[in-house]
């Protein structure tokens, strides 16, 4: 007889794990389903900042050059790329606004990640840019060389910022 009481715990204890196993295949096949299929993509655009016309990227996130890099290659590894982050490049990169498509690449840091960059520049964000629009990175000599926003054409922006009522510090557009 004990036997016998067991055996329902056990079939509802197998049941269970069956409804479980089922309901996880399910969420798996179904998450790419349509609607979750397009890879998101890295998108360059320009913004108007104090500095003039610089790249961003989709969210509004200043994008740096580090003067140390060479054509298409980063010199910014280890501490330097904790506070400097490497692009990283999701899907076909595109342009959007002011920014030219045939300028944008994609290089292959060491470790085999992929980094986005512009006309021949490694493209960074600064760690103390909080949110869009922020350009505290800006001028900054840091890992050996200056770090600076892009203008449309590629070239640093090492120009003092214009008027102050023009994005507000470096607060936003």
């Amino acid at each position: 007889m004990t036997a016998t009481k067991r055996l329902p715990l056990y079939i509802l204890i197998g049941a269970v794990l069956s409804v479980l196993a089922v309901a996880f295949a399910l969420t798996v096949s179904h998450s790419g389903a349509k609607g979750n299929t397009t890879p998101k993509t890295t998108v360059v655009k320009t913004r108007t900042t104090k500095y003039g016309e610089i790249l961003v990227d989709a969210k509004g996130r200043t994008l740096y050059l580090f003067e140390k890099d060479t054509a298409m290659s980063s010199s910014c590894s280890g501490s330097c790329a904790s506070y400097w982050r490497p692009v990283p490049v999701a899907g076909q990169p595109q342009a959007s606004g002011g920014a030219t498509a045939s300028s944008i690449a994609v290089i292959t840091r060491s470790g085999g990640h992929k980094q986005l960059s512009y006309a021949g520049h490694p493209l960074y964000y600064f760690i103390g840019d909080q949110k869009a629009g922020q350009t505290t990175g800006q001028g900054r000599d840091q890992f050996g060389a200056k770090w600076y926003v892009l203008d449309s054409t590629g070239a640093a922006v090492t120009s003092a910022p214009a008027s102050s009522n023009q994005g507000g510090g470096d607060g936003g557009y």
